[in-house]
C-alpha cells in the first residue's frame, strides 16, 4: 500500500521508506523499516518482497525535518483538514522490475544531495 498522490505532488520527490510486517497478528514478529529509496525503488523493492510471500508492505514518504519547529509544523499540518483527501491505496499497476543494488546506491546519493541542498 502506498499514498495516492496527485501529479506533481511535492512527496514524490521526498525521500520513501517500506515497512514490511505480517499481515496477521502484529505479535508474529516485529515490522522491518528500511530506506530511504527514490519512490520508485521503493514500490518497486516493496512490490518484489512481498510478490511471493504472505506479507503486508506500506510505502511511505519519509519527511527530512531539521528540527523541534519543523516537526511541530508537520504535525500540525496533518492534523489540519486537507481540501482533498488521498487516502492509501493498494498499488494496481507493477512498477517494474526491482532496482539493483547499484541503482538503489545511486538513487541514496541523489536523495542525499537533495536533502543537503548540494
Amino acid at each position: 500500500m502506498t499514498l495516492h498522490l496527485p501529479p506533481g505532488s511535492p512527496l514524490a520527490g521526498q525521500p520513501w521508506v517500506i515497512t514490511i510486517a505480517s499481515p496477521g497478528d502484529p505479535e508474529d514478529w516485529e515490522p522491518v523499516v528500511c530506506g530511504p529509496y527514490e519512490r520508485d525503488h521503493a514500490l518497486a523493492l516493496a512490490r518484489a518482497v512481498v510478490a511471493d510471500d504472505d506479507l503486508t508492505a506500506v510505502v511511505e514518504p519519509l519527511l527530512p525535518l531539521d528540527g523541534v519547529a519543523a516537526i511541530n509544523r508537520a504535525i500540525e499540518a496533518a492534523r489540519t483538514p486537507a481540501e482533498e483527501d488521498f487516502p492509501p491505496q493498494v498499488v494496481q499497476k507493477h512498477p517494474g522490475a526491482p532496482p539493483e543494488p547499484a541503482e538503489v546506491r545511486a538513487g541514496w546519493r541523489r536523495i542525499a544531495a537533495g536533502i543537503l541542498g548540494v
